[in-house]
C-alpha cells in the first residue's frame, strides 16, 4: 500500500521547495531595475533619517506607494546588515507562506492530493518565479491578498469561520497600505452572494449576521489605520505643506486617480490576455483548452466552490483590464485562486492525456522535477548574466573624478542616488533640468554636474565634459563650472534637495 505523508509534513516539504526555488542565488543578486533601486533606496533612507511615516527619495518626499514594503526591507537591512539580501526577503517570505496557504485550502476544499497539486501548480507557474524573486512591492502584496483569500475561503466555503474572516479582513487592510489594491479578495463576496441566493451547494449561507459582517469592515479599517492614523496625527500636529501634499498624493492621486486615469504603462483592454497570460501563466495556460470545458461542466453541476473561485479570478482580471494602466504583475493576486480551481482537475487531465501514452505518464514526474530544477539553477545563473549594476561603477568614477565634491544630478534615476559616493544636489526628480544645473554651478563653482550626453550642448561645452559611461539608456558625463557655454538662464528652482549617505 502506498504510504502518504501527513499533511503537516507534506506542507513543510512544499514550503521547503518554495524556499529553494525562490531563494536560489540569494546574496548573489543585487538591485537591477528602477523599481528595485527605488524601494531599496527609500528603505535605507528610512534607516538613515528616521522618517518612517513619510518616505523620502534623496531627501525629496516620495509619494508613489505606501510604506509597508519599504518598512519591511528596512527592518531586514537593519537585521542582516546586507541590503541586497534584505530587498528580496519579503518575496521569499511570501513564497513560503502563500504556498502553505494554497496547499491548506486545496486540502480542505477537496483532498490532500489536490492541495499538493495546487501548491505545485502555484510554484511551477512562471509568474510566481518571475515576481517573487524580485524586490518589488507585488512580491509582498501577494502575501496579504492571499491571506485575504485564505480567510474568506475558510469562511465562505468552509465555515462559518468568523475568526478566519476577520484574519482575512486584516490581511486585506495591510494589503491596502502595502499597495492600494490589497482589498481585491473582497471581490469574492460578489460570486459568493450569487451562489447563496441561488442556493448552490459548496457555499455557506450566513443570514442575519449583519453585525459580524460589518465588524469585518472595521477590522480592515483598523489594519489600514496602523499607518494612516499616525500619518494623519503627524500631519495635523507637525505637518508642513509638503507633508500635506504627500497625503493628498498617496491617498488620492496614486490610488483612485491612477486607476481611473493612469498616466503611465497605458495598454489596451486586452493586454493581459495577449501579452501576459500566454507567457506568465505557463505551464497552466497550456491546459486551458481542457480546463475551460471542465469548469463549465462543474458550473452546470452547481459547484459553489468553483463558482466562487473562478468568479473571483475573473473579477480580478477584469478589474485591471478596465484601468488604462497595466503591467504584467498586476494580475498576479488572481493566481492562487486560479490554481485552486484548476488543481482538482489535474488527475483527470493527466489520465486523459496519458491514457494511451503510458511511457509519457511514467516520464511526467521527471519532467516536473526537471522544470523545478531549471528554475533552481536559473537562480544562480541570472546574477551572473545580469552582471553588476552599472550605476555602481559610474558613481564610483564620479566620486573619484570630482574628489568627492557636491554633485548636481540632471534627469537622474534611482541608481544615481542609491549608489552615490558623495553629496548630491537636485531640484526634485521631475525638475532637475540641465538649465538648473548650469545656474547652480555658476553660483557654486566648486561643484560638478552629472549630465546625460544628449543634453550637454544645451548649457555646456561638450568638449569640456568628462565621459563616464552608459546606464539608464543614456551616456553620462561630468562637467564643472568651466564647461558653461552661457546659453542657459533659468529661474531659481522651487526646491533644492541635498543628500548624502552616512
Amino acid at each position: 500500500m502506498r504510504r502518504t505523508l501527513s499533511p503537516r509534513v507534506e506542507c513543510l516539504a512544499l514550503m521547503l521547495l518554495a524556499l529553494l526555488l525562490v531563494g536560489a542565488g540569494l546574496g548573489l543578486r543585487e538591485a537591477q531595475n528602477v523599481d528595485e533601486e527605488r524601494f531599496l533606496g527609500v528603505a535605507l533612507e528610512m534607516l538613515q533619517n528616521g522618517s518612517w511615516l513619510i518616505p523620502h527619495r534623496a531627501a525629496e518626499i516620495y509619494g508613489d506607494k505606501p510604506p509597508i514594503f519599504m518598512w519591511t526591507v528596512a527592518f531586514f537591512a537593519w537585521l542582516t546588515g546586507k541590503p541586497n539580501i534584505a530587498l528580496y526577503i519579503p518575496g521569499l517570505f511570501s513564497a513560503v507562506t502563500v504556498t502553505a496557504m494554497v496547499y491548506d485550502l486545496g486540502r480542505r476544499l477537496w483532498s490532500q492530493r489536490i492541495g499538493r497539486n495546487a501548491a505545485l501548480l502555484y510554484l511551477a507557474t512562471y509568474q510566481t518565479y518571475s515576481i517573487l524573486r524580485t524586490g518589488q512591492i507585488d512580491s509582498f502584496l501577494i502575501l496579504f491578498t492571499s491571506l485575504g483569500l485564505y480567510g474568506l475561503v475558510r469562511h465562505l466555503l468552509l465555515g462559518p469561520a468568523w475568526r478566519w474572516f476577520y484574519v482575512g479582513c486584516a490581511g486585506m487592510g495591510i494589503g491596502v497600505i502595502t499597495k492600494g489594491v490589497g482589498f481585491l479578495p473582497a471581490l469574492m463576496l460578489i460570486p459568493y452572494a450569487y451562489a447563496v441566493r441561488k442556493d448552490w451547494p459548496g457555499v455557506v449561507a450566513m443570514p442575519g449576521q449583519a453585525r459580524k459582517w460589518g465588524l469585518g469592515l472595521l477590522v480592515m479599517l483598523a489594519a489600514i489605520a496602523v499607518w494612516l492614523l499616525p500619518l494623519a496625527l503627524s500631519i495635523v500636529f507637525n505637518g508642513s505643506a509638503d507633508e500635506v501634499a504627500y497625503a493628498r498624493e498617496i491617498l488620492l492621486r496614486q490610488t483612485a486617480g491612477r486607476y481611473a486615469a493612469s498616466w503611465d504603462h497605458r495598454e489596451p483592454f486586452w493586454y493581459f490576455f495577449t501579452n501576459v497570460i500566454p507567457q506568465y501563466w505557463l505551464p497552466l495556460v497550456l491546459a486551458l483548452p481542457w480546463l475551460v470545458p471542465a469548469w463549465r461542466r462543474q458550473l452546470q453541476k452547481r459547484d459553489g466552490r468553483v463558482l466562487v473561485l473562478l468568479g473571483w479570478v475573473t473579477l480580478v482580471v477584469l478589474f485591471f483590464c478596465i484601468s488604462a494602466g497595466k503591467r504584467k504583475l498586476y494580475i498576479y493576486p488572481a493566481l492562487p485562486g486560479l490554481v485552486l480551481a484548476a488543481a482538482p482537475l489535474i488527475p483527470w487531465l493527466l489520465q486523459r492525456w496519458f491514457k494511451r501514452r503510458p511511457r509519457l505518464r511514467r516520464a511526467f514526474p521527471a519532467l516536473v522535477a526537471g522544470w523545478f530544477v531549471l528554475w533552481f539553477a536559473r537562480g544562480f545563473i541570472e546574477p551572473i548574466t545580469d552582471g553588476a549594476n552599472p550605476h555602481v561603477a559610474i558613481m564610483e568614477q564620479a566620486a573619484s573624478m570630482t574628489h568627492g565634491a557636491d554633485l548636481v544630478l540632471v534627469n537622474w534615476r534611482e541608481g544615481h542616488w542609491l549608489y552615490a559616493r558623495q553629496p548630491i544636489v537636485h531640484f526634485g526628480m521631475a525638475e532637475s533640468s540641465v538649465e538648473q544645473a548650469a545656474q547652480w554651478l555658476r553660483d557654486h563653482p566648486n561643484t560638478y554636474a552629472l549630465v546625460p550626453d544628449e543634453l550637454l550642448g544645451q548649457c555646456f561645452a561638450p568638449e569640456a565634459a568628462h565621459e563616464l559611461g552608459e546606464t539608464s539608456r543614456a551616456e553620462w558625463s561630468i562637467v564643472g563650472a568651466d564647461a558653461d557655454n552661457g546659453k542657459c538662464h533659468p529661474e531659481q528652482p522651487g526646491h533644492v534637495y541635498r543628500f548624502t549617505w552616512d
